[in-house]
């Protein structure tokens, strides 16, 4: 006779578990829950959370950041790729004695200087009206608020 250590019955792998459903199941416990709807009445406007004025500040912030970083950083690229693919160009001389490369890097301050102008003048065209909109509409929503 010999012993066989196997059970009686097969192995049966434990249940799989449940699909993965990310909007079924808490991600981050610590996350703040939503609060229920005030029984009060009925806010004529949308919160300032949900305003879409806050998607367009936003995209203009987005489209100010890159005008400026594509001015500084195009031209420097520019003149990288000048001094990599072209030195016959760079090291060609504009005046008596001062080469092409020389003049493109020291124009590098200017430009930096226009990437900061450029900066300054899309906020004042372009973001800060928006931004001043919202400032007043949350002052607003803060003494609706204050009132009831």
């Amino acid at each position: 006779m010999s012993y066989d250590p196997s059970p009686r019955y097969p192995y049966r792998p434990p249940d799989p578990p449940p699909p993965y459903d990310p909007y079924t199941y808490e991600t981050y416990p610590w996350a703040p829950q939503e609060a229920p709807e005030p029984v009060g009445r009925p806010q004529r406007h949308a919160a300032l959370g949900h305003h879409s004025d806050l998607r367009v500040l936003r995209s203009a912030y987005r489209w100010q950041r890159r005008v400026a970083t594509l001015t500084a950083l195009g031209y420097f690229v520019l003149f990288l790729i000048l001094s990599a693919f072209a030195p016959s160009f760079m090291t060609s001389t504009v005046t008596d004695g001062l080469p092409t490369g020389l003049l493109l890097a020291l124009v590098q301050v200017p430009v930096t200087w226009l990437a900061v102008a450029l900066y300054e003048q899309t906020a004042r065209r372009r973001v800060d009206p928006i931004a001043d909109r919202i400032r007043k509409h949350a002052e607003l929503d803060a003494k609706r608020e204050g009132a009831r």
